[in-house]
């Protein structure tokens, strides 16, 4: 089992086992793998990430939550939830947010779960509204600096229908600048230019019965 951690585009694995797939990650000649977590490894692995030819990074150890808490240590953890929302059309909706193809999202709050705040952040972003949330598909993780820190956002992906021909409104607040329904036939279009997390999670939802 592993959890894969973006810094920008590179991707770093946080494992407990090294399968075909981070094996062959492995093999490229810019990766980087560390099996302790001491703090003084971790930091090293933390300052490779910011070298130009670094490909990958991969840490294991035999217990994934004494890894996660040891890594984690390093950053300020931020909670976020959001959808994935098809509609009767069988259009996905995205949003243009900075420049890049985007899912709406947004922080938790105080006092709300995940799926209260994926619900609301949808409705905000885009103004949809009537949406079905059916189930969870899973969570991404990506870091940022913000101010001089350094966060870690953990962002719970849920699956949601609503009818379609509805309005939508970006929330220019957010630097939202559009809304856009995509035909499921059509996502390789906005797919160019997306973040990797995004990708990955869009992936999983299309490969879950």
């Amino acid at each position: 089992m592993y959890i894969k951690i973006y810094f920008g585009e590179k991707p770093v694995f946080l494992c407990d086992e090294i399968d075909q797939y981070l094996n062959e990650i492995l093999h490229h000649p810019d990766a980087v793998f560390v099996d302790e977590i001491s703090p003084r490894a971790i930091k090293s692995m933390l300052h490779e990430i910011k070298k130009e030819e670094f490909h990958a990074g991969v840490l294991w150890n035999g217990n994934l939550n004494d890894l996660k808490k040891a890594f984690f240590k390093n950053f300020t953890v931020l909670e976020a939830a959001g959808g994935i929302v098809l509609n009767s059309n069988k259009e996905l909706l995205f949003i243009q947010r900075r420049g890049k193809w985007d899912l709406p999202k947004g922080k938790i709050e105080k006092g709300e779960n995940e799926e209260e705040c994926a619900v609301r952040e949808v409705e905000e972003e885009t103004g949809t509204k009537n949406l079905a949330l059916k189930k969870k598909i899973g969570e991404t993780y990506h870091v940022y600096e913000d101010f001089g820190k350094h966060i870690l956002k953990i962002s719970h992906w849920f699956y949601m229908t609503c009818p379609a021909k509805q309005e939508t409104v970006p929330q220019t607040e957010e630097d939202i600048t559009e809304v856009k329904w995509v035909k499921t036939m059509n996502i390789k279009e906005p797919m160019k230019n997306t973040y990797p997390s995004i990708k990955d999670i869009l992936s999983k939802f299309f490969d879950t019965p």
